[in-house]
């Protein structure tokens, strides 16, 4: 499980340099509070949708950058991968809790970023945000700051789909 957890880590910053060193992502679509992008770069095409956060707790800290993710990597078999990237690191072997109107899901953190851990967990926090309103997702930075993001979930499902039929 580790190792796996790893390798996804290490796919996602990857995909993260991949981003920073490629061309700009194209925006294919804003769906309300949620965008579609595409980019092509050394290892295909990337899709995703990507909100920002309605809500950063606490608020007199600087949060850096705050993004969440539904990622669509089609060269590495990979679709509907959520993910969140925040603009410092979380505390070392951390977690963080993603809540879709009541319903808990554990991320797991490396350096500035935090993903799910296995492919059935990843479909069943998608689906909770197709079908949800809000997600908040509490974590807590390497300084020890507990952190709060509210994110809308308005505009997900059409900002999903336009991403992954971008990449098929």
């Amino acid at each position: 499980m580790k190792a796996k957890s790893l390798g996804l880590a290490i796919a996602g910053l990857v995909m993260s340099a991949a981003a920073a060193f490629a061309q700009s992502p194209t925006l294919l679509k804003q769906h309300n509070d949620w965008a579609a992008y595409a980019l092509t770069g050394g290892s295909g095409k990337v899709c995703y949708a990507l909100t920002k956060p309605t809500e950063m707790l606490p608020g007199d800290r600087n949060h850096g950058d705050v993004f969440f993710f539904v990622t669509t990597r089609p060269a590495e078999g990979v679709q509907g991968e959520p993910s969140l990237l925040v603009g410092y690191p979380f505390r070392d072997n951390s977690s963080v809790t993603a809540t879709v109107d009541g319903t808990n899901f554990t991320m797991f953190t490396n350096n500035d970023g935090a993903w799910v851990d296995n492919a059935a967990t990843e479909a069943q926090l998608v689906a909770a945000m197709k079908a949800g309103r809000e997600m908040r997702v509490n974590g807590e930075s390497s300084r020890g700051t507990k952190t709060t993001y509210r994110f809308s979930l308005s505009g997900v499902t059409a900002a999903i789909n336009t991403a992954q039929q971008a990449c098929n």
